[in-house]
């Protein structure tokens, strides 16, 4: 089972803010096994600028899915620039220039570009976009692979199991 994408956000909060671990010291903490391809990719380097806009809430929304929501009031459909490329989603918007000029007394609504990335896992598939009174949804869902759910092993007590292996 792949890990979900709140858990892939706390691992990189904890990457970001250099807490109380490394990535070198997560890989020997016996709660992160398998996270060492997870880690692999948090630690390319990313800009350091904390970028607070526009402002998102992740939701979840069911065992195996998800919502981003961003809010980015002023700007329409096809100001938007939505990929998926090696597990990163990049979302951009570029509202462009205004064709009116107005001669502003105080202009406190944001009215620029931006670049947010969000790190999937590599079981979860973006299942589509709206937009809809200036909140932009993405939708994602956890699709994880028979191969990869949990088997339930069953215990056998007979001895036998011990002699086939000698």
């Amino acid at each position: 089972m792949g890990p979900p994408i709140f858990l892939i956000l706390l691992i990189k909060e904890i990457h970001m803010h250099n807490t109380r671990f490394t990535s070198r010291e997560m890989l020997n903490d016996p709660f992160f096994i398998g996270f060492d391809n997870v880690l692999n990719k948090l630690s390319v380097p990313r800009p350091t600028v904390s970028q607070t806009y526009p402002p998102y809430n992740l939701i979840k929304t069911g065992e195996n899915s998800y919502l981003i929501e961003l809010a980015v009031a002023g700007f329409d459909e096809e100001d938007f620039d939505i990929e998926l490329q090696d597990g990163v989603l990049t979302i951009k918007g570029d509202v462009g220039t205004s064709e009116l000029e107005a001669d502003y007394i105080h202009k406190g609504i944001a009215a620029r570009g931006f670049e947010r990335k969000f790190t999937l896992a590599d079981t979860v598939k973006v299942d589509g976009a709206s937009l809809n009174q200036g909140m932009l949804t993405v939708r994602l869902v956890n699709e994880i692979p028979e191969e990869k759910k949990p088997i339930k092993i069953p215990l056998n007590s007979d001895a036998q199991l011990l002699t086939e292996s000698e």
